[in-house]
């Protein structure tokens, strides 16, 4: 057995799928956090969203929430199916950034720090810049539209 492609082998199936799993998993987790800023998980809601953002400070809230909220919502259904998948990233990282920069600043980045890091955001934008980088893969509605 060869060690090497053992260990750095692939074939493009084991991509495709890993990048599917990788989509799901991840636009389902950004649909998540727009369902608790509506209310329909948690005990969040938008309005509660909305004032947090006035308390940091952040300019026009309750549309910058619904902006939030609208980019989690759909960047995160677009990630999970494919569909537009680099426009959805850029969306999905520009709302990352502000999230880590505005709603954990001065907290560092460890999540488990008081008040919480940024760490959250910053892995969530990355991974985003992965798919930005990387495409959705075969088995994603961009693949079968446009490939």
């Amino acid at each position: 057995m060869d060690l090497g492609a053992l260990l750095t082998g692939t074939n493009p199936l084991f991509v495709d799928v890993a990048l599917l799993v990788g989509r799901v998993a991840i636009g389902v987790c950004f649909m998540i956090h727009a369902f608790g800023k509506l209310g329909w998980v948690g005990n969040g809601s938008l309005d509660g969203f909305a004032a947090w953002l006035k308390d940091l400070g952040v300019p026009m809230p309750e549309i910058q929430a619904r902006m939030a909220m609208l980019s989690e919502l759909v960047g995160g259904a677009c990630l999970a199916l494919g569909l537009m998948t680099r426009p959805s990233c850029v969306v999905l990282i520009g709302t990352m950034l502000v999230a880590g920069i505005v709603g954990h600043r001065g907290a560092g980045y460890l999540i488990t720090n008081e008040p919480p890091g940024a760490e959250y955001t910053i892995n969530l934008a990355v991974i985003c810049g992965m798919f930005l980088l990387i495409g959705p893969g075969a088995i994603s509605l961009d693949a079968m539209l446009f490939g």
